[in-house]
């Protein structure tokens, strides 16, 4: 399938939303040494992220807004680092985009949303949309309720399935494919955060701007 790019933050001038990484404007080899610079090496790393990896924000929008942003899988397009050309398959609900970590590697995506509880779940799987075991939580919580501000809270947990550390399905993968997803587990803490501090950046930007948290392509 080729890879076509979804009109992703069409509705904002890149060069004017601080703090946004991206695979288009910062590359891997310049992107690695940031996040391995938000690594610490005064606590034990493996220890507090060894099975789980809890990132967090604050992110000056409405709450709701910014739910109905992470509820639609094509939100992926823009504020994850790699995830790029969004297509629904014949599946109902389930998309297959590229992980641009992985060069050619497809990794397919299901969105499972609760508008009361306001959490999104991506369940996600490179190179096979059968068995989708990597699985992304997240909550979008009323920022009055927890910090007695407007805004909203947003808390993210990947939880460290057996498969990350070996590939369950290999006869899946790309050939000469030199990673597995699972080779970046110990980044996770520090890319997931440069993820997160991309989301709190659009959607601040957009909202600072008048503009829908939800841009008008994703209608």
């Amino acid at each position: 399938m080729t890879l076509s790019a979804l009109p992703a933050l069409s509705d904002i001038p890149e060069a004017v939303v601080p703090g946004v990484l991206r695979i288009e404007n910062s590359d891997k080899d310049t992107t690695t040494p940031i996040i391995v610079d938000m690594l610490r090496s005064v606590y034990p790393h493996d220890q507090i992220f060894g099975d789980f990896c809890p990132v967090q924000a604050y992110i000056a929008a409405p709450p709701r807004e910014v739910y109905e942003y992470l509820a639609d899988t094509r939100s992926l397009e823009e504020w994850t680092y790699s995830l790029r050309g969004f297509v629904e398959t014949e599946e109902p609900e389930l998309w297959l985009a590229y992980d641009r970590l992985g060069d050619a590697t497809e990794i397919y995506t299901r969105t499972v949303a609760n508008p009361d509880a306001m959490t999104v779940d991506y369940h996600c799987a490179w190179d096979q949309g059968k068995h989708l075991w990597m699985i992304y939580l997240m909550r979008v919580v009323d920022a009055q309720v927890v910090l007695n501000k407007p805004g909203s809270v947003v808390l993210w947990n990947n939880c460290r399935h057996p498969f990350y550390d070996e590939n369950p399905y290999p006869e899946t993968a790309p050939p000469k494919r030199p990673v597995w997803v699972g080779d970046f587990w110990d980044m996770f803490s520090a890319g997931h955060q440069l993820e997160m501090d991309n989301l709190k950046a659009i959607c601040e930007y957009r909202a600072a701007h008048g503009l829908p948290i939800k841009p008008e392509w994703m209608a």
